[in-house]
């Protein structure tokens, strides 16, 4: 009895372990899951090779190569008093770019002001000192130099009157503290007015939809060519970017290098005009030229172009569900150039001073003539 329960138990032992060895075997042999197929777990090649890069891709490495070492981090040390009226140094930071290889460097004004103490740190991390040269708090600009101890790399400057929407822009700059950042996006929009911190208007600025946070401001934009076409000035709302960043065009900081070059004060010039642009059939349907221009509704008083003697509106019509002032003068051209653009007369504007003369191309009750308009200082506000 004994005997026949030890074969029983050793038959019973022998079994398991024959059953569970089997599919442990079987197992082996099955699929991870139903319809896989035989061979590595991911997709690919064989043999590894490194990602070719799109020609935009590498239109973007190329831009950033040559630019990135011209693109400098700027803090500015402004002295503030406690609760306890204690006196303790506070920092505001931004970005700023080089133009020439003397030092000279261009920046937004809203870095600098108030600073008594200005410092650049190079993309090497080398550092200097900085004093300000010039100052255009109404495009919210300045110009600043360091004394460089080696051989600088200026960025080129680019033509900010040719830009069309839709053309590809890169930003670099400082976001957060975080040096030699680099976005990329397109212009959404030409002809901005925008209003800063200080209620302040900007006028004529490009938007584009490239990140910009805090801390690019002053940083450039740039186009397909690595030519800086503006000043990355301010983003839409609080906080940080939603896809609404804003730049001052390029041209309003050569005017200021231009000012300072010449021992010229700079300050905004006025026209004195408001109005908007018409053409095509709008133009038509006012029995105006169809190439159109800008229609004046109505001009300041004591202003350059009320001693010029352009005109402004003698009444209102509706065209569709826009007011429209009519009677007045159509300016077509500015110095031989057509306003086709809401910021043309802005852009024509940037590049004069106080002083200078502009002349009209004005179409005025049937007839064309010119005006010749000297400008005077402009005043805040938001007449061109």
């Amino acid at each position: 009895m004994k005997l026949r329960t030890l074969m029983l138990a050793a038959l019973l032992a022998g079994g398991f372990v024959y059953f569970t060895s089997r599919s442990s075997a079987v197992s082996r042999r099955l699929p991870l899951a139903a319809g896989a197929a035989a061979g590595p777990l991911w997709s690919g090649p064989d043999v590894g090779r490194a990602a070719g890069l799109s020609a935009d891709e590498v239109n973007n490495i190329d831009i950033y190569r040559a630019s990135h070492d011209s693109t400098v981090n700027i803090t500015s040390t402004v002295y503030r008093r406690d609760f306890f009226f204690n006196i303790y140094p506070a920092k505001e930071s931004g970005s700023g770019f080089l133009v020439n290889d003397d030092g000279l460097i261009v920046t937004n004004h809203h870095v600098i002001s108030g600073g008594q103490k200005i410092q650049v740190t190079m993309a090497d991390q080398s550092r200097y000192e900085a004093a300000v040269l010039d100052r255009d708090p109404g495009n919210d600009l300045a110009l600043i130099k360091i004394t460089p101890k080696k051989k600088l790399r200026p960025l080129r400057l680019g033509d900010s009157e040719k830009l069309q929407v839709g053309q590809k822009v890169l930003a670099i700059g400082n976001p957060f503290g975080l040096t030699g950042t680099l976005t990329t996006g397109i212009i959404s929009s030409l002809g901005r007015d925008i209003r800063d911190e200080s209620n302040r208007v900007l006028e004529g600025m490009i938007q584009t939809d490239s990140a910009i946070n805090p801390g690019n401001s002053g940083g450039p934009l740039l186009d397909s060519q690595g030519s800086v076409i503006g000043v990355n000035t301010a983003i839409y709302g609080p906080g940080g970017n939603i896809g609404i960043g804003f730049a001052m065009p390029i041209q309003r900081a050569k005017a200021m290098m231009d000012g300072f070059k010449t021992q010229r004060q700079f300050t905004k010039p006025k026209l004195g005009v408001n109005g908007a642009i018409v053409a095509g059939e709008l133009a038509r349907a006012l029995e105006l030229p169809e190439e159109g221009g800008f229609l004046v509704y109505d001009v300041d008083q004591d202003s350059p172009a009320a001693a010029a003697g352009v005109r402004g509106a003698t009444q209102s019509v509706y065209v569709g569900n826009n007011e429209i002032g009519i009677g007045g003068d159509l300016i077509m051209r500015i110095d031989g150039k057509r306003l086709d653009r809401d910021n043309s007369i802005t852009a024509a504007m940037a590049r004069k001073r106080p002083g200078d003369a502009v002349e009209l191309t004005v179409f005025r009750r049937g007839r064309v003539v010119n005006v010749s308009v000297p400008l005077s200082s402009s005043t805040e506000g938001r007449r061109l």
